[in-house]
């Protein structure tokens, strides 16, 4: 690896294993399985595969406002995928979602089993699927999903561009950090200013649009994401600092935010979540302390 100011791109392109980076050791170039694992199933209709990212936790989010509502078809098995260790590349995992990312969703409640990945695609397919956190009306349904395609168009900029270069890469590169940073900032604005008027994204009600936003945005403001509040200034955006508030008082937001979890207050780590009664019982200060 050259130092970037003498970096000549070459002709072709090749891949030089490691590239250092912390995720240097599972990022690669082509698809596919590097090896042989079965998904495990349970016994609920909806099956989970993910890690308590920002976009995994878009949908526990879901999840548990669903079951909060009384949808008890939303009861779900959470299994852990820890990408950090290459679980996504597994041949079952693939089966379900071809690009290997977190979350997949297996919805096992009819006839033969569907498939959904990408979390934009999830959340609307469970919001359709149970017909609520996703307004009817025409207009307020569009306007909810303008938000949500926002953030899935967005968020890259937050997490591969600047998430990456200010927290993960091997290197600090100042162009890379001031590019991804003036986006971020750029794309805080936008939010504060449509909040500045608005309770919520859209329609004047907690729709999915919100549970796509929060756990990146709201995450940045609230101080959750790459250590960056200070630099960002994240206290600026007073207006997404009330819309994250109201978002995060929210009993199944917080839920929703410990499934699958494993980094942390130990307190707030589900790293699977199979029955409601998990969330007082099997949390890993729990677990560590039944094996203690």
């Amino acid at each position: 690896m050259t130092d970037s100011n003498t970096y000549v791109p070459p002709k072709v392109w090749t891949w030089v294993q490691p590239n250092g980076g912390a995720f240097a050791s599972i990022n690669r170039p082509i698809a596919g399985p590097t090896h042989d694992k079965v998904l495990p199933v349970g016994r609920h209709p909806l099956q989970l595969y993910s890690l308590g990212t920002p976009n995994g936790v878009k949908v526990t989010i879901l999840l548990e406002e669903l079951l909060a509502l009384g949808h008890t078809g939303a009861e779900y098995d959470a299994w852990l995928i820890n990408i950090r260790n290459g679980d996504q590349f597994g041949s079952g995992f693939v089966a379900v979602n071809p690009n290997s990312k977190i979350p997949a969703l297996l919805d096992r409640s009819g006839p033969k089993p569907i498939r959904v990945f990408e979390s934009g695609s999830i959340l609307l397919y469970l919001a359709e699927k149970f017909g609520a956190f996703l307004p009817k009306d025409p207009a307020d349904r569009t306007e909810a999903l303008n938000w949500l395609f926002w953030q899935m168009g967005s968020a890259p900029y937050l997490g591969g561009g600047f998430g990456h270069f200010y927290a993960y890469a091997p290197f600090k590169i100042e162009y890379a950090i001031d590019r991804f940073a003036m986006e971020v900032k750029r794309e805080l604005d936008v939010l504060d200013r449509h909040l500045s008027d608005n309770e919520y994204l859209a329609a004047g009600q907690f729709t999915i649009a919100d549970m796509a936003v929060f756990p990146w945005y709201g995450g940045l403001v609230k101080g959750w994401l790459y250590g960056a509040s200070e630099f960002l200034s994240v206290g600026e955006y007073k207006h997404v600092q009330r819309w994250a508030d109201l978002v995060y008082s929210r009993p199944a937001v917080k839920r929703g935010r410990m499934v699958n979890r494993i980094t942390g207050e130990p307190s707030e780590q589900l790293p699977e979540r199979h029955e409601a009664s998990d969330f007082d019982t099997k949390t890993q200060d729990k677990l560590k302390g039944a094996t203690s």
